[in-house]
C-alpha cells in the first residue's frame, strides 16, 4: 500500500523503519527529524509529534530519494541531472555568472552543488535558517526539488560580485563555505526566480 494513503497520525505504526526512536540515520540521535519536528509543532501539543514529524520527513525526502541511488546517477532522475538543472537555471537567470563559473574559471557545479542538494542546505546554514528553508521546501506548490534548485541558484546570485571577481580557487572555497546571509532575502530572491508559468 502506498504511504500517501495514510494520514500523518497513522504513520506512527511505521516508526520501526527509523529504529523506533524517530531517528532516520540509525545512530540514535534523532538528528534527521529535528527540523520537521520544529516546523510542525514548535511549542504546541506534541501528542502525535513523532508520527507527524516522520510523515513530513518522508514527504520531504521522497522527492530526493533517487539522488542516493548510484545506479541512477546518470539517469534523468539522478543527482547529475539535478545538478545540470541547477546549472541551466543559473544560465537562464545570470548567464554572465554562469559563464564565469563554468567556462572561465571551470568550477564544476558538482564541487559544491552535490552537497547543497543532497544535504538540503543543512551544512551551509545554521539551524534556525535551515528551518526557514525547509519550511519553504515543504510548503511550496512547485515541490521541494524545484524550490531547492531556485534557492541554490539564488545563493549563487547573491554572491555574484565576489564570484565574478574570483578565480577557481577562491570561488571554490567560497562556494564550499557559503558566507552568512539574510535567509529572508535569499528566499525572496529564490521566489523571484520562479518560472512565469508558475505565478
Amino acid at each position: 500500500m502506498s504511504s500517501d494513503t495514510f494520514t500523518p497520525k497513522e504513520h506512527g505504526e511505521f516508526n520501526n523503519v527509523s529504529n523506533g526512536d524517530g531517528d532516520s540515520d540509525g545512530d540514535g540521535d534523532g538528528e534527521g527529524l529535528v527540523e520537521p519536528f520544529h516546523l510542525v509543532y514548535g511549542d504546541r501539543d506534541i501528542a502525535f509529534a513523532e508520527a507527524d514529524t516522520f510523515f513530513c520527513f518522508v514527504e520531504l525526502l521522497s522527492g530526493f530519494r533517487d539522488h542516493f541511488c548510484q545506479q541512477l546517477d546518470n539517469s534523468v532522475v539522478g543527482i547529475r541531472s539535478t545538478i545540470t538543472k541547477l546549472s541551466r537555471l543559473l544560465k537562464e537567470h545570470d548567464e554572465e555568472l554562469w559563464r564565469h563559473l563554468e567556462v572561465t574559471t571551470k568550477v564544476n557545479p558538482q564541487f559544491y552543488a552535490f552537497r547543497w542538494i543532497t544535504l538540503l542546505l543543512t551544512q551551509e546554514f545554521n539551524f534556525a535558517d535551515s528551518l526557514l528553508i525547509w519550511d519553504t521546501l515543504l510548503s511550496d506548490p512547485e515541490g521541494p526539488l524545484e524550490t531547492l534548485l531556485r534557492v541554490c541558484c539564488a545563493m549563487l546570485i547573491l554572491i555574484r560580485r565576489r564570484l565574478l571577481a574570483g578565480d577557481f580557487t577562491s570561488n571554490l572555497k567560497l562556494l564550499q563555505h557559503y558566507p552568512p546571509t539574510n535567509i529572508s532575502h535569499l528566499l525572496y530572491v529564490a521566489n523571484k526566480l520562479r518560472s512565469p508559468s508558475a505565478h
